[in-house]
């Protein structure tokens, strides 16, 4: 006989607003300031030197807020946008940030208990390290929105900010690899992958994308090799069955 275990009360707990959160989700969110100040000092550096005005740059940054996908943008944008190109820029940021879309929708058990004009602008502010420090606290029983949000805001700040000294500097910035700025990415998600390991096997489809990736990468220029490594760990992830858990195996 297969059971099916209850999920733990606590991640049920309908969300809230207080101000008690506010600090808490600051605290959280600060180990990530370093590394988004100097992911938008890079960002505003590469912007400045692909002859962006600032005012397009803080433009972007306002209305944009999509990290690695602008970074991809400015670095394949094309001296002169076509139809065909656009086409490009858009499959190219969409690959990159459809992960928000499976982040926001891991959110709904918690923000989906809010009415729908608080909780849907609140994805706005979905990034990589506070959707990782928003699951911990609502794993460890949190409930207030305001861990999220203020976390969140804080993050939107910084990094629209950090962008202006790095445009300002570009010039000082035009060789990356003097001052290690073009390992901030790759440093960045690999520590981001420290927190969601859960063993070698769920591990399965990381390494799948990575070789496919670095194989089109090889073979192929251009960004393709981001869109194809995307597929292939999405396709093996979702040919994998579920490990059964203690309470699910027969009896």
């Amino acid at each position: 006989m297969t059971t099916h275990p209850t999920p733990p009360d606590h991640l049920h707990a309908p969300a809230y607003w207080s101000r008690k959160a506010i600090v808490p989700g600051i605290y959280a969110i600060s180990p990530m300031l370093p590394g988004t100040i100097a992911f938008g000092l890079a960002f505003g550096a590469l912007c400045a030197q692909k002859n962006f005005t600032l005012g397009e740059v803080q433009v972007m940054m306002a209305f944009v807020y999509g990290g690695l996908s602008q970074f991809v943008a400015i670095q394949s944008w094309p001296d002169t946008l076509t139809l065909s190109s656009i086409a490009t820029l858009a499959l190219l940021t969409t690959t990159v940030n459809i992960r928000f879309s499976l982040m926001s929708a891991s959110l709904r058990p918690w923000f989906g208990t809010l009415p729908a004009w608080q909780s849907y602008p609140s994805m706005l502010l979905v990034t990589d390290g506070g959707w990782l420090a928003a699951t911990r606290y609502r794993n460890y029983g949190g409930a207030d929105a305001s861990f999220f949000v203020g976390g969140g805001i804080l993050l939107y700040v910084v990094w629209f900010l950090s962008s202006v000294p790095g445009f300002l500097i570009a010039g000082q910035l035009s060789d990356p690899k003097k001052y290690g700025v073009d390992l901030i990415m790759p440093a960045f998600y690999a520590a981001m992958l420290v927190p969601a390991w859960k063993g070698p096997r769920l591990a399965i489809p990381w390494l799948v994308a990575g070789i496919v990736a670095l194989t089109v990468h090889w073979l192929m220029p251009g960004w393709w090799f981001i869109i194809t490594g995307a597929l292939a760990g999405a396709i093996s992830a979702g040919l994998m069955d579920e490990p059964a858990t203690q309470d699910e195996r027969p009896a």
